[in-house]
């Protein structure tokens, strides 16, 4: 088969592998498609070490190419779409229902080789099964639209409440859809104003870049009240996280997705004087069924996100496009 291999930081070669051969319990997926996210280009960079050499890829839909003595879960032909996070399932976080946050979690395409290639062997139980009709395009991002499922689950959103979203990348505009299912009002707040068609696009009912003034003058505007009940905090940096803390109203909620890596700082004088509910929300655990049954009855748009396509022999120029 034909992979494509990063060697080191910016040394990624399509090249001849072995074609893998399932382990018990593990199934060989025949990739159809495979997204290529922020993640991929932080570990291409070199921005998030990983074990030399890898095959990058966590996004990834295909059909099931072989499978293991005693696999039941799914049979050779069977379109999935894979879920790339698995646990260990005997630690005490696993025995509690926490898989999520298991301290052996692995994640295909970090910690073990992933999706660009033309094989990738998986656990069968990380396989999702499609119908065979499903839109490869529609379901390649049911893998981040889990992550936003989960979090806006933990914001426990009423149908008419004001809502905000930091960030239009594609967590943002997944959790923006999401948001929009369960009868909220959405703003969507971003660093420029060249994001806001799309927004406006896929449900947002206004739109704010953060070169536009307040924040919490927009806020109160929007909501009508002091702020808005809850914000979903996509961006991932410490400016993101203190962009929530002006949006939301005293007694309201904030969900971080993002994962800030610099320092943050936080009043948390203001957090505790407004009684600010601030809950993380890490991967997912069972949202992935959730996603899946939003994109299939068309609930969450997933196309518009999806900005280039190309051949996995051209997979470097693929990485170039997402630089610029």
């Amino acid at each position: 088969m034909k992979a494509a291999i990063l060697h080191r930081p910016r040394d990624l070669r399509v090249e001849d592998a072995r074609d893998p051969t399932p382990e018990p319990g593990e199934v060989v997926v025949r990739v159809v498609a495979a997204g290529l996210c922020g993640t991929d280009h932080e570990i291409w960079s070199g921005g998030r070490p990983v074990a030399y050499p890898r095959v990058m890829g966590h996004e990834l839909v295909g059909r099931v190419e072989s499978v293991a003595p005693g696999v039941t879960e799914v049979r050779p032909g069977d379109p999935v779409v894979v879920e790339p996070n698995y646990s260990c399932g005997r630690c005490r976080l696993c025995r509690e229902g926490n898989r999520n946050l298991c301290l052996s979690r692995i994640t295909i395409g970090i910690n073990v080789d992933g999706g660009f290639a033309e094989l990738v062997r998986v656990p069968a139980r990380c396989c999702r099964p499609t119908s065979a009709s499903a839109d490869r395009d529609a379901l390649l991002l049911a893998e981040p639209l889990a992550v936003v499922v989960r979090a806006v689950n933990r914001g426990k959103p009423e149908r008419g409440e004001s809502t905000a979203i930091v960030g239009a990348g594609s967590l943002g505009l997944l959790a923006l859809q999401v948001l929009r299912a369960r009868g909220a009002r959405v703003m969507v707040v971003s660093r420029s104003r060249r994001r806001s068609a799309l927004p406006a696009e896929l449900g947002a009912e206004t739109t704010h870049a953060t070169v536009d003034g307040p924040l919490a003058d927009a806020a109160r505007r929007f909501s009508g009240r002091e702020g808005v009940d809850l914000v979903v905090e996509t961006a991932g940096t410490p400016e993101a996280v203190t962009h929530a803390l002006e949006l939301v109203r005293p007694g309201g909620r904030v969900v971080l997705i993002g994962l800030p890596h610099e320092p943050t700082p936080v009043s948390f004088f203001s957090v505790v004087r407004r009684e600010v509910t601030i809950t993380g929300s890490m991967i997912y655990q069972d949202e992935f069924p959730e996603a899946l049954r939003l994109v299939e009855e068309g609930a969450v748009r997933t196309g518009p996100l999806i900005t280039h396509r190309f051949s996995l022999d051209r997979i470097g120029v693929a990485f170039t496009a997402h630089t610029d």
